[in-house]
């Protein structure tokens, strides 16, 4: 399989990158042949070249494949996107380490911008101590591709590098041996893409475990080094203790339409990644082992480690008589298997369920840094000043990131579930007979009145239903686990569907009654973070959050957890119910007004914002989107989803891991210092918020006047694949909300834009905004929208992600789903389609001054054109096999399953399975599944 690119040029900057692409093309095509025969690699290059020079001929030749041949030649296609994808990704981590070594690393840069702004010194110390980024890594099913796959992927990108290095360090001929790659190509070809089973919540939770395991051993490391540098260098000093960087997860703790996730799933995930913790830990521990022997006799050592280490001594019979005497003169080492035997004593409490026991193990990370800060602390007073502010200083900060538990869990519920069990306890002791009709401001004061009382409402055998005891039973099993585990486990309970003050108040009660927080005791050991995820509650949420934050029982709760109140944004069901213009547009306003009631009432506002992969569900990159915040909105704290897809290309090679991480740890730096006023004139702001308004308003009538068309649900059906998303098996969570209708009401987002993007109609990443920005150009606003795109951050970032996905519609593509699978009076909704993308098109390129699409970025057009030349043959065979399988009844009944649950072998498994393999290939052609 060659590369569709002709011959490379030499001056081309991307030579480098074309020819391993073209040598992995050919590599595949030889596995190809050798594992099925040259027939396969003929038919590929057959219709790769007829796509070309004849795309109906295509087609046609295509719909007429039987399913086998259909399904190895959509697979063919799938690994050359995956092999493209990862020398990408290598050629990309190549390119940002030149770049490091020569113009230095986004930290530089920031350090950079804020000595010329002269910030002050004591601004700079304050703006270190509040840094807290954490992404926080959910189970959201968007990653079609197996670990497996992704493993053998990361290998040829590990074979690659290596060779990279052999050439420069030897002068080994590049290439010299492609025995490795081709062995690693025969496996990928060999392994299956598509899941047998769904996974369950602890699969999920092995797979993050996976990724922070990685970044553990590496990435992170290196960030928070350079941080402290970078701030050195600024003039400040920071604690090796402090917290810039950690990580969350939403894995095991996101109950929200997840029947799946129970409170012993959130007790076995905390378990589990604890026990790779204290791996992570121990392997970090036997790297200071080696490093740091310094010897009494040589040097001395403080009085306060002394003392610790003869405690320790005394306490753990368990280390080694052979470490007391080869070690004796060695406190640092000695005091480090101390610390290992403690890691041990701790599995072994956290397997067999009993109680910790000071000095003996550990619950949490506290009382481990501490141990290791005494360390530190001895080294820098007895000449070890290199080594405490090195390599121990580095495993510090490592450590204090990840702690034991390597990642902070949320808990997620919806907001009706809490209702659902204080009417059932409220019932209970007798008071209100009709709870769950109360209108909501007699909620609200009824339930902050039971926030500021003292009464149990549930006793020991209250009596609940199932669904409600297990919903109750949540706040239990997090003040258990803060007990076994530490209180730094789980820290925030997530409201989903806030839609008043009553839905936080709600879970605030039920934390009390499990024991979490205690009003008058000054005690809160989780805090509430109502979730916004629609235009009108993100309009609504600085009412919402001032109506909160005025209420004295609640507020005192939030001055126990230090002043800081956390709210969620909401990007996802936001932008499917307004489209993205709006749903941007109303968290951009959401945002000033959170920033403005957190200042009056005092209170320190983090911002949670739940970005998905595409556009379409808040993606983009990251360091743009953070810089576009509206000014003093980041106070040093942020909190952002990383979810699926995003997570592999983030994170499966170390050097984008650093990339990544330190972009968005620089971003938020820089507009913590330099962002905390606006960065134009009011009355510009002003004027430029009116303009929005106006396109804001047009483009959520335009939308709106889409997904209310009574024929978009037949339509979304019949013109896209979403009827298989559910057997991909890429994640625990059902497609569908509880108890949701026929419709696209219950339809969740990832499947709403999984569908959208699989046929290439990508409705929801540019819908709307053509109609939106016309109004406004109609409105003589033209000058205007010119002047936002120059100097408005928000502005031009917006245009530039509706840029990219016009740039990946195609529907040229789209047309042949439509005509194929759509029933003739449904296909005027296509109709509407083009039209609102080619005003949309043009109206983007009016403001931008283009006269193309991604005019100014020819490397990203050239690799979508190449793209697109292997994504049309998987479409065409998608068209046809879908048309196969609706007209074979296969789509509208269950396939018979074998012992196990697997699918028994048949007809309808096997076109299932031809399906799903073009769906995975789009996937990883597109780069985004949902």
């Amino acid at each position: 399989m060659s590369d569709p690119t002709g011959p490379t040029n030499p001056d081309d900057p991307d030579a480098a990158l074309r020819a391993d692409i073209r040598r992995l093309g050919t590599l595949l095509g030889h596995t190809l042949a050798r594992q099925e025969g040259r027939p396969l690699l003929d038919l590929v290059e057959e219709i790769r070249a007829l796509v070309r020079s004849d795309a109906e001929a295509a087609a046609t030749r295509l719909s007429a494949m039987d399913v086998t041949t259909g399904t190895k030649l959509a697979r063919a296609f799938s690994t050359y996107f995956h092999l493209a994808n990862i020398t990408e990704q290598v050629h990309r981590a190549r390119e940002l380490r030149r770049l490091r070594a020569t113009t230095g690393g986004w930290l530089d840069q920031a350090a950079k911008r804020i000595a010329e702004r002269g910030v002050p010194a004591e601004e700079i110390a304050a703006a270190g101590r509040r840094l807290a980024v954490r992404p926080v890594f959910t189970a959201h099913p968007t990653e079609a591709a197996r670990r497996s796959i992704l493993s053998k992927l990361r290998a040829v990108a590990d074979e690659l590098d290596a060779e990279a290095a052999e050439s420069v360090l030897y002068g080994a001929p590049p290439h010299a041996d492609d025995r490795r790659l081709a062995e690693l190509l025969d496996l990928l070809w060999q392994t299956d893409e598509l899941r047998l089973d769904r996974p369950d919540p602890t699969d999920e939770a092995r797979n993050a475990i996976y990724y922070l395991r990685d970044l553990y051993a590496d990435a992170a490391p290196q960030v928070l080094d350079d941080l402290a540098d970078t701030l050195r260098g600024l003039g400040i000093e920071t604690s090796p203790t402090s917290r810039p960087l950690t990580f969350g997860t939403w894995i095991g703790g996101d109950r929200d339409g997840n029947p799946f996730v129970t409170p012993r799933v959130t007790r076995d995930v905390l378990l589990i990644q604890y026990e790779h913790g204290i791996q992570a830990t121990e392997q970090a521990l036997d790297d200071l082992i080696n490093e740091v022997s310094v010897s009494r006799r040589l040097r001395g050592v403080s009085l306060d480690l002394s003392a610790s280490l003869a405690r320790d001594l005394d306490n753990l019979p368990e280390v080694a008589e052979r470490f007391r005497r080869v070690n004796a003169e060695e406190p640092y080492r000695l005091k480090a298997r101390c610390v290992k035997a403690k890691l041990a004593n701790t599995r072994l409490r956290l397997a067999r369920g009993t109680a910790h026991v000071a000095g003996r193990d550990y619950r949490g990370s506290a009382e481990l840094l501490a141990d290791l800060e005494l360390m530190r602390a001895s080294l820098a007073r007895n000449a070890g000043q290199l080594t405490a502010v090195g390599k121990l200083a580095s495993a510090i900060r490592t450590m204090s990131a990840f702690g034991l538990h390597l990642a902070t869990m949320d808990i997620r519920e919806h907001a009706e579930a809490h209702h659902a069990v204080l009417a059932q306890l409220y019932g209970h002791v007798g008071e209100v007979s009709d709870y769950r009709n109360l209108p909501r401001d007699e909620r609200t004061k009824l339930l902050a009145t039971e926030l500021a009382g003292r009464r149990p409402l549930a006793g020991v055998g209250t009596a609940l239903t199932d669904a409600a005891r297990k919903t109750f039973d949540v706040f239990t099993a997090i003040r258990e686990a803060q007990d076994r585990f530490g209180p730094e486990v789980i820290e925030s309970y997530i409201i989903s569907m806030t839609l008043g003050v009553d839905d936080v108040l709600a879970a605030a009660v039920l934390a009390r009654e499990a024991g979490l927080v205690d009003v008058h005791g000054n005690r809160a050991d989780v805090g509430f973070v109502p979730l916004l995820e629609t235009p009108a509650e993100l309009t609504a949420g600085g009412e919402i959050l001032d109506e909160l934050l005025s209420l004295p029982a609640y507020r005192a709760l939030v001055r126990a957890r230090g002043d800081v109140q956390e709210v969620m944004l909401g990007y996802s069901d936001s932008n499917k119910e307004a489209g993205i213009t709006t749903s941007q547009w109303s968290i951009h306003r959401a945002q000033r007004a959170l920033r403005d009631v957190a200042a009056r009432h005092g209170v320190r506002l983090t911002l949670f914002h739940g970005r998905g992969g595409t556009v379409g569900r808040g993606g983009g990159p990251t360091h743009e989107a953070i810089l576009a915040q509206p000014y003093g909105t980041l106070d040093g704290s942020i909190k952002v989803t990383e979810q699926g897809e995003v997570i592999s290309d983030k994170y499966t090679l170390p050097a984008l891991a650093r990339e990544n991480l330190e972009l968005t740890v620089a971003a938020v730096l820089q507009a913590t210092l330099l962002h905390t006023e606006p960065r134009q004139p009011l009355e510009m702001l002003s004027k430029w918020d009116d303009a929005m308004d106006v396109v804001s308003g047009a483009a959520f009538s335009a939308y709106r006047g889409l997904v209310e068309d009574p024929d978009l649900p037949d339509y979304f059906w019949a013109s896209t694949p979403t009827e298989l998303l559910g057997a991909l098996n890429i994640g625990s969570r059902p497609a569908k909300r509880p108890n949701a209708n026929a419709g696209l009401g219950g339809l969740r987002a990832i499947p709403w834009v999984f569908g959208w993007t699989q046929s290439r109609q990508i409705v929801p990443g540019w819908f709307g905004v053509g109609s939106g920005l016309q109004a406004a150009r109609a409105a003589g606003l033209a000058p205007v929208l010119e002047e936002m795109h120059g100097d408005w951050h928000f502005f031009r970032t917006f245009l530039s992600n509706v840029e990219m996905m016009l740039t990946k519609t195609d529907l040229s593509i789209s047309r042949r789903y439509v005509e194929t699978l759509v029933p003739g009076p449904l296909q005027r909704i296509f109709e509407i389609i083009e039209q609102e993308y080619e005003l949309t098109k043009r109206e983007v390129l009016a403001i931008t001054g283009s006269p193309a699409l991604l005019e100014n970025n020819a490397v990203l057009q050239r690799t979508l054109a190449v793209r697109d030349s292997y994504l049309e043959p998987l479409h065409h065979l998608q068209v046809a096999l879908l048309r196969q399988y609706r007209d074979s009844g296969a789509a509208g009944r269950t396939v018979a399953t074998a012992p196990g649950g697997r699918r028994a072998p048949g007809d309808g498994a096997a076109l299932e399975r031809a399906l799903l393999t073009t769906v995975n290939g789009i996937a990883a052609g597109m780069r985004n599944t949902g």
